[in-house]
């Protein structure tokens, strides 16, 4: 493993091997604002001086509510260098959450654009950080970032170690308790030497990039990042056309997208007559990636290798399957509902899958326990892996007992979903463990029923639920014919579905717009009093 585990170490290699080449590329107004290796070098070197300077010191807590920018970036690297820890919430999840964030690890420092310091209006929390900064206009009891450009650079380094902490996020607490994920210098860079191996990153590409975690990855790599020029909150509902625009401009060559975003992408070049022939490169995932949107990307972007990630906030990525690999045996078997097939566990990543018993914690076991509870090729189950780029647990523990479990002293994360390995080591989706239907029919995934909803012309979404004791498949759909009802219950006769139901909408997450927010779904369908 690389020695050097402070990302400022390796953007100041990249700094001297490659000064002048762009790092980020991002779009305001219709006009580009290109930051070189070098000026992110040296504006970071800036920051850490002004943060120091303000009172800022090593193992601080800063929260961090910059939207995907130039600055943020500039602002993580400048907190990296002094051996403080950048925190992120999303604030679109109420007052609530992010009071009941702050109160699981206070910070000492605010930073964000002015809207962001509005929040302090309504929140006690964020009016008790002592320390506040502004990126974008003045506000008051903040100083403003900008007075970075006269300050000295500081070039120290802060040492960090495997078990420095370097960044802290927060689960959206959905289903409870926000859980808090630290992750440490070492778990960075494992993740980083693992998307460099497996999304093959190499210096001078040109990456548009959706995601943080791969800008910093891409970072560490050299590859220049181009930032969209779209609403990232919300892909599922971006508009195309700029961002088609700076794809041919920049003559971007890779990205990783969530399926939603790459849709719309799709969409904008079936409208404009655009391609994605400059790609060599296409990844997707956060969300369930079908082989029919592979196939469709790689009919608009023929140059490409298209592969399909899936990952999870604790692990990614876990497995990749490219579209040349999707055969025609793994299709016919999805609509039969075996499943989603994933691809291979990647190297560097240990996968077992164990009988579903999501909900009841499973503490420390004994490797003979273990082996007893893993299941053979072909039996479904829950997906469970560790590795170095795994993250081994949360913040004080809290939420471990969830999702964690210990093996003769090597901790282990259970996933949560559920999906089998097939005779060829390959491994099947079948969905949340959570969402599974145990009902007098018999056990049934719906995701497996999903897959095939989804394969049938002019469905959108589907979701397969049970509701009021009955099996009910709700689908979203351009038209709610007989002839699209008759299908769907011809193909899916195998799965005892009780009632198809069809919506305007059907709820999705908020994070990637591609996966079914399911409690939110069944408060949709309880009737109005």
């Amino acid at each position: 493993m690389d020695h050097r585990m402070n990302l400022g170490e390796l953007l100041r290699e990249h700094a001297s091997l490659r000064p002048e080449a762009a790092a980020i590329i991002e779009s305001r107004d219709g006009v580009d604002r290109i930051l070189t290796f070098a000026e992110l070098e040296h504006s970071s070197g800036q920051g850490a001086a002004l943060l120091r300077q303000q009172g800022l010191r090593a193992g601080d807590f800063a929260l961090v509510l910059q939207p995907m920018s130039a600055t943020l970036y500039s602002v993580l690297i400048s907190l990296f260098r002094l051996g403080a820890i950048p925190m992120f919430l999303d604030p679109g999840l109420g007052r609530a959450h992010v009071e009941r964030c702050c109160e699981i690890r206070s910070p000492a420092v605010f930073i964000g654009p002015a809207r962001a310091h509005f929040l302090r209006l309504c929140c006690r929390s964020l009016r008790r950080i002592p320390i506040k900064f502004s990126t974008s206009a003045r506000m008051p009891g903040a100083v403003s970032w900008s007075t970075v450009n006269g300050i000295a650079k500081d070039d120290t380094l802060h040492p960090s170690t495997m078990e420095s902490p370097a960044l802290l996020t927060f689960t959206t607490g959905s289903t409870g308790e926000p859980k808090a994920a630290l992750r440490t210098h070492g778990f960075l860079l494992a993740q980083r030497e693992v998307l460099v191996e497996h999304l093959r990153l190499e210096p001078g590409e040109v990456d548009l990039t959706t995601l943080p975690v791969f800008l910093l990855a891409n970072l560490a790599a050299g590859v220049t990042s181009v930032i969209p020029d779209a609403d990232l909150r919300r892909p599922g509902a971006i508009d195309p056309r700029p961002v088609l625009r700076q794809i041919e401009k920049h003559r971007i060559t890779r990205t990783a997208a969530s399926p939603a975003f790459i849709e719309r992408l799709l969409h904008g070049c079936r409208e404009t007559g655009a391609s994605l022939k400059s790609f060599r490169k296409i990844h997707t995932g956060g969300a369930p990636v079908l082989p029919g949107l592979l196939d469709r990307i790689r009919g608009l972007a023929p140059n490409a290798d298209v592969t399909a990630v899936y990952g999870s906030t604790e692990a990614e990525p876990i497995a990749l399957i490219e579209q040349t690999e999707m055969e025609k045996a793994d299709r016919e078997e999805m609509l039969e509902g075996r499943g989603l097939p994933v691809g291979k566990p990647i190297a560097g990543i240990n996968l077992r899958v164990i009988r579903d018993q999501w909900g009841t914690a499973l503490g420390r076991l004994e490797a003979s326990a273990f082996a007893a509870l893993c299941l053979p090729p072909g039996s479904a189950g829950e997906i469970v892996v560790n590795g170095r780029h795994v993250l081994p647990g949360y913040l004080d523990g809290r939420g471990d007992d969830e999702t964690k479990f210990h093996v003769n002293g090597t901790v282990w994360h259970r996933t949560g979903d559920a999906g089998y390995l097939d005779s060829r080591g390959r491994l099947w989706l079948l969905g949340r463990c959570s969402a599974r239907i145990d009902d007098p029919h018999g056990v049934l995934y719906p995701f497996s029923v999903e897959c095939v909803a989804r394969s049938c012309p002019g469905v959108s979404h589907a979701a397969m639920i049970s509701h009021r004791g009955c099996r009910m498949l709700v689908v979203e759909a351009d038209d709610a014919s007989a002839r699209l009802t008759e299908m769907l219950n011809r193909r899916l006769d195998w799965a005892c579905i009780d009632e198809i139901r069809y919506i305007r909408r059907i709820p999705l997450d908020t994070r990637h717009n591609a996966k079914i927010d399911y409690p939110a779904l069944k408060r949709l369908l309880q009737p109005s009093r």
